[in-house]
């Protein structure tokens, strides 16, 4: 009887024999090595920033807990990496790993962390006591606090570029931004940005805006602000769905923008999810037999999400049938769901460094524009998360030209007009290569750009500053189908990719004619000072 039953066990994940052998060997040779130096005082500080303060430096006993911390952490990653598993169950693992190693850094508690003791005496005891201020503070507010705030606000000093809402409804406000030049181009730029985020990440203070580097070159653009839902909303904007955002959201803006400045055509920018919306929004208008936009570009942005790097650990038909259950027929998915999943995509940097500096060392964060952008964030109808969710990351439907939205075959295929793809090659959002996959479905000339660092600090890189680089290839070239074959042939710049795509943009953007200075006209008058009232509203 035992022999039947067990025979029916489910026995856990194992590790090839030889693979447990080599890790066992390896570990137990670093580990005497460790205690050698330990024992001879040989000990450094281990290349990881975390442990490279002085602190850690002056106590022996700190040293040999970070280096054997370290130590068990790349056993189990490679124990991980072993099990013998089916590779959606082993991303999983790893990444459950992952997790935990980053909890179980010695850095994150007071009793060993050499930085947070010398802080404690130092202080007299203030440092304890101010961290637990942070503490209570952020436990209250339900979150981990990584900037000051109170530091910024829309419309005071972030989204200061000079504009006016033109249109507003259920869904967005659109912003028409005033001319700085005394000519703009003739042909406008409508600015899609993404609804899980608020508009402002592209306006954030004049010196790293996109929108003011865009209006000052002589552009007359145009940005959609997205409307964040609240749960006490009684409109029923918590039902709408992904139709509803490309129709009365994306399609409705480019008509507007084509209304006021009476132009046939527009060009049109996307980021992330507002990529996604807007070459949704575009397939849906050639289905229809309609032209509206010129020339596209999208900056980090999935159409072919057939590899969706770290976040792939969260979609299965279990959770989209989880979600289609709560929030299908209507509902928020939270901003505070949202931003804790997206910080522990990364917890060493947006988690357990803000539980060291803040509630350890007692320290205040300081001001920073892009984090205090990242902490505002937005709610979302779940009717529409559930669709994106089940037909993107789980079933990657966009890309198949089958897919109905708006009531019609959503074919990308269909799209030929030029196109400037940007991506960045440390984006765990989006990671690079997926972006380049967009060159297999886009049918018309293609200018695929790779910039340095992550999903926004490569955004959000302005000229000035002379930061990070990015690469490229002549315009002209044929982009390979391996992006590793693209990136052995492109070539690096220093500096921001700004100058770039203001360059390509202008090359489809027509001749000049004289700015106009009163914005929108008799269908569409001016509603508010720009960045209106959309914007500020937070989410609870």
């Amino acid at each position: 009887m035992a022999d039947r039953n067990s025979s029916h066990r489910r026995t856990p994940p194992g590790v090839a024999p030889a693979q447990l052998a080599s890790i066992q060997s390896d570990f137990t040779q670093a580990w005497q090595a460790l205690l050698d130096r330990f024992r001879q005082g040989a000990l450094t500080p281990p290349a990881d920033r975390r442990f490279a303060s002085d602190a850690w430096a002056a106590s022996p006993q700190a040293l040999f807990s970070a280096h054997a911390y370290l130590l068990m952490a790349d056993a189990l990653r490679r124990l991980a990496q072993a099990a013998d598993l089916e590779e959606a169950a082993r991303e999983r693992l790893q990444f459950s790993v992952m997790q935990w190693i980053e909890a179980a850094a010695p850095c994150n508690f007071l009793a060993s962390n050499p930085d947070a003791l010398k802080a404690l005496a130092d202080s007299g005891g203030e440092s304890l006591q101010r961290g637990l201020a942070n503490l209570m503070r952020d436990m209250t507010r339900g979150r981990i606090t990584q900037t000051d705030e109170s530091a910024f606000a829309p419309g005071e000093n972030l989204a200061v570029t000079p504009g006016t809402v033109i249109h507003e409804n259920a869904l967005m406000q659109l912003i028409q931004y005033r001319p700085q030049t005394a000519k703009v181009r003739r042909r406008p730029l409508l600015m899609v940005p993404p609804c899980i985020n608020k508009f402002y990440i592209l306006d954030l203070q004049p010196a790293n805006s996109l929108v003011q580097h865009a209006v000052q070159a002589g552009f007359e653009v145009f940005m959609v602000s997205w409307r964040n839902p609240l749960p006490d909303d009684t409109d029923g904007i918590e039902c709408k769905t992904w139709d509803d955002y490309v129709e009365d959201g994306v399609l409705r803006a480019i008509e507007v923008v084509r209304d006021v400045t009476r132009q046939p055509q527009i060009n049109a920018l996307g980021f992330c999810v507002g990529g996604t919306l807007l070459a949704s929004a575009l397939a849906v208008a050639r289905a229809r037999g309609e032209d509206p936009v010129a020339a596209l570009t999208l900056l980090t942005t999935f159409l072919d999400f057939r590899e969706t790097g770290i976040l792939d650990v969260f979609v299965d038909e279990q959770h989209a049938r989880a979600r289609e259950q709560q929030l299908g027929a209507g509902g928020l998915m939270t901003a505070g769901e949202l931003a804790t999943t997206f910080s522990f995509l990364r917890p060493s940097e947006l988690v357990w460094n803000y539980v060291g500096s803040n509630y350890l060392l007692g320290e205040s964060p300081r001001a920073f524009d892009l984090l205090a952008w990242n902490a505002d964030g937005t709610n979302l109808p779940g009717p529409f998360f559930t669709w994106y969710f089940r037909n993107t990351y789980l079933e990657n439907r966009l890309m198949t030209g089958q897919l109905r939205i708006c009531g019609e075959a959503a074919d990308l295929g269909a799209l030929d007009m030029p196109a400037y793809l940007y991506a960045s090659r440390e984006d765990h959002i989006v990671p690079w290569t997926s972006a380049y996959a967009s060159t297999r479905l886009l049918r018309g000339p293609l200018c695929f750009v790779l910039g340095e660092s992550g999903h926004i600090a490569g955004v959000v890189n302005p000229p000035e500053r002379g930061r990070r680089g990015y690469w490229s290839q002549d315009r002209d070239a044929a982009l390979p189908g391996d992006p590793d074959a693209w990136l052995e042939q492109a070539a690096h710049a220093r500096g921001s990719w700004w100058p770039d795509w203001l360059e390509w943009l202008a090359g489809h953007s027509e001749d000049w004619r004289p700015a106009r200075r009163t914005p929108g006209n008799r269908k569409y008058p001016a509603i508010e000072p720009a960045p209106g009232r959309y914007v500020k509203v937070k989410a609870v």
